[in-house]
């Protein structure tokens, strides 16, 4: 099948714009050609369409970009709705169907990864909102007989030379659309000094409706005849399906089938309950033992690292190189070498992963919430044979994605389950246990770091070593892998320095094919990496008798990263005396374009090894503040993230399995351990950059050097348990 979803380049600054008149609401369409005009028209009842003015001044926007509680639902139409010269309280938004019309620009397709929604459809979004307003105001001019040049516009109206107002729902009753796309280029929408929306605080759209129960997520669906399902699916990748005690199964009371998918069992019946103790009942015996049934993360850390350790082994992938670094290694003053590694850790999201699937002969239709809206679409026309326009997918909120509702095997069960019951709704839910078992996990990983230093102290040069699973042939398959020619962003982001002075980088990617479900994890590799970097700057400007702070800034490479470094200073009173038995650490971190910092206050119990922290003070800069409320919160919850990283989530695997089962055995931050978290966000360029996992690389590596401060020791495994700590402090 073509895919015309993924591949088509998109003109965004010149897009296609389709206007047409039904009832009583015009809708202005921007679809990126022909072909998707074409298959818009093919989906009876849908509007493909980022904006709908009706007659009554009511405007529509559809939010293109998957909300799981970053706030992409309210941000992205605010910024149509600046260019369009819209009243918000007239504006409602609706989730975008899957078309087209709403591929993101960079990855071609509605994916909703890498904290790069707003800065993706920070001009498309713009471009959109500034042709509808342009198109009204066409359509005021000639229905006025005056020149277009003569308008402006105000909250939801346009404006003549003499006063005189028509309202955008007016317009749209009475006076005669432009049938020609108008053109609108870059330069001509509004400076960020005219922003009325954007920049100010507003309530997100979707908060109301989940403080009230009255969200939908796929759990809430309901459909007549609706049939349940839970999926028993191999422990290892590769494993299929045995002997069973399926017949026995589907004797059960309420069960009505069970379903071998290859990779697992599927339960079917008449409730959740029913399914539930059915699936506790089954009996699977697991085919095949593939490279992952090997898998042992105790062993294997050792044996990640010694590879590391041995210089006749060549890294897999030089993944960034600037300027020489061995050579510059090789002649420095003092070359400074730490390890470190960190566990596999579990997404640990609320709602286990699940979806609703009814398939007919002509049609099928799938609830869900994904972070890939385009990929659902794909793999449900594959699974079932349908045409494209024959299929719906209806995003609906999800209790949690970070980076693992990017994976989309739980839509492909249940439409395979759906495709062998065809005409009856199937609800597909995992327990916890489940979930657990089947998790996509952030890689098992082992650093080498050599950094350096010149007689003055100051490092000059980085070598920056990483042996782990890769996550990219996993999550997108082996042609894109080889593509990208073995790099692997995922694992390896933030594995250079580019805001601190260094002339001579280089990082490596050593790769380990276990045979892990492995995916992205939110903060990505910087969630380790950064750890590496900031405890061993610390350890260095300790050594010299140097501040950290007053070391980084000597560091730093610009002025935004040294006002950033003072902000958060500032924030956290650094330098004065904390309490007896607390220590403050400081960290630093990019993400993308964006930058963070952040001074964490702790305490340790040294007869248990626990470690409490009290405070964390951070400060971002992440360019043009849209929503400056929603990035303090994007913040605080990326930092709880890398607390919990930090200091309790760890999975790990024996013969393959993973050991876990639930937050009983996987642990996380509960509310009373939290610390008070406090967020500045600067103000910084006239343009969005990267937000939703900002806040989580700096967390690790502030508690670490808070604890260095503390004790004189350092920390090199994450997540820092008490056992660990006990370790290092008995060392």
């Amino acid at each position: 099948m073509k895919d015309d979803t993924t591949n088509r380049p998109t003109d965004l600054s010149r897009r296609g714009f389709l206007a047409t008149t039904g009832g009583a609401t015009f809708a202005l369409t921007f679809l990126p050609g022909p072909g998707a005009i074409a298959r818009a028209e093919g989906h009876a009842g849908r509007v493909n369409a980022w904006v709908h003015v009706a007659t009554d001044g009511r405007i529509t926007i559809h939010a293109p970009a998957a909300e799981m509680g970053q706030g992409v639902q309210t941000v992205v139409p605010m910024i149509v709705a600046e260019e369009l010269d819209a009243d918000w309280d007239d504006v409602s938004v609706e989730t975008a169907p899957v078309d087209p019309a709403f591929n993101h620009p960079i990855f071609r397709g509605q994916y909703t990864v890498a904290s790069l929604t707003v800065r993706g459809y920070w001009m498309p979004a713009r471009l959109a909102g500034a042709q509808v307003r342009r198109a009204l105001m066409m359509a005021a001019a000639e229905h006025w007989g005056v020149a277009l040049d003569d308008l402006a516009t105000e909250p939801g109206a346009v404006i003549g030379p003499d006063g005189r107002r028509m309202g955008y729902g007016e317009i749209v009753a009475t006076a005669a659309i432009p049938g020609t796309p108008p053109e609108v280029a870059p330069e001509e929408l509004k400076p960020v000094s005219e922003f009325r929306l954007l920049g100010h605080d507003r309530a997100r759209v979707d908060v109301a409706d989940k403080s009230s129960g009255a969200a939908t997520y796929a759990a809430d669906i309901r459909q007549e005849g609706m049939l349940y399902a839970t999926v028993a699916r191999a422990p290892v990748t590769g494993q299929s399906v045995g002997a069973h005690n399926g017949d026995e199964i589907a004797a059960m009371d309420g069960i009505e089938a069970v379903v071998d998918l290859g990779h697992g069992v599927a339960v079917v019946g008449a409730s959740t309950a029913q399914v539930f103790a059915a699936r506790r009942a089954l009996d699977i015996t697991w085919s095949g033992t593939p490279d992952g049934t090997r898998i042992d993360s105790e062993r294997d850390q050792g044996e990640y690292l010694a590879r590391l350790r041995d210089e006749g082994q060549a890294a897999d992938k030089l993944f960034s190189s600037s300027g020489e670094a061995e050579a510059a290694l090789e002649a420095a003053h003092e070359v400074v070498s730490r390890e470190f590694v960190t566990e596999y850790c579990y997404h640990a999201q609320m709602e286990p992963m699940g979806g609703v699937a009814l398939v007919n002969d002509d049609s099928a239709e799938v609830w869900t919430g994904t972070q890939w809206q385009t990929m659902a679409l794909n793999k449900t026309v594959a699974a079932t044979g349908l045409d494209p326009a024959q299929v719906t997918v209806h995003q609906l909120f999800m209790g949690g994605g970070f980076g693992r509702r990017a994976h989309t095997e739980y839509i492909d069960d249940v439409v395979a389950i759906a495709s062998e019951l065809r005409g009856r709704p199937v609800k597909l839910l995992l327990s916890r246990e489940d979930d657990v078992a089947s998790a996509r996990l952030r890689p098992l990983t082992a650093q080498r770091v050599q950094m350096g230093l010149d007689e003055a102290g100051r490092i000059v040069a980085l070598r920056h070593a990483v042996a782990c699973q890769p996550v990219a042939p996993y999550m997108y398959g082996q042609a894109r892998w080889e593509a990208d020619e073995g790099a692997d962003i995922i694992t390896m982001r933030g594995s250079s320095m580019p805001h601190y002075a260094v002339p001579d980088q280089m990082a490596e990617h050593y790769y380990e094919m276990r045979g892990a479900r492995v995916a992205a994890w939110r903060g990505i590799g910087a969630g380790y990496t950064k750890f590496a970097h900031e405890t061993m700057i610390d350890e260095i400007a300790r050594m010299r008798g140097v501040d950290p702070l007053d070391y980084r800034r000597q560091m730093a490479s610009s002025d935004r990263v040294r006002e950033l470094l003072d902000h958060v200073a500032g924030m956290a009173d650094w330098g004065e005396a904390r309490a007896e038995g607390r220590a403050l650490g400081l960290a630093f971190a990019e993400y993308g374009a964006s930058l963070a910092a952040a001074v964490a206050e702790i305490s340790l119990d040294r007869e248990s090894g626990r470690i409490s922290a009290h405070n964390i003070w951070a400060a971002a800069d992440a360019g043009l503040a849209l929503q400056p409320d929603n990035i303090r919160a994007q913040m605080e919850g990326g930092m709880t993230f890398g607390l919990s990283a930090a200091l309790k989530e760890e999975v790990t695997l024996r013969a393959g399995r993973i050991e876990q089962s639930n937050f009983s055995d996987y642990q996380v931050m509960r509310m009373a351990e939290m610390p008070e978290i406090v967020v500045d966000v600067l103000q910084g360029d006239d343009s969005p950059t990267e937000v939703g996992e900002l806040g989580l690389p700096v967390v690790a590596p502030a508690i670490a050097n808070a604890f260095l401060a503390l004790t004189g020791r350092t920390v090199n495994h994450l997540p820092m348990t008490p056992e660990r700590i006990r370790a290092v402090l008995e060392a």
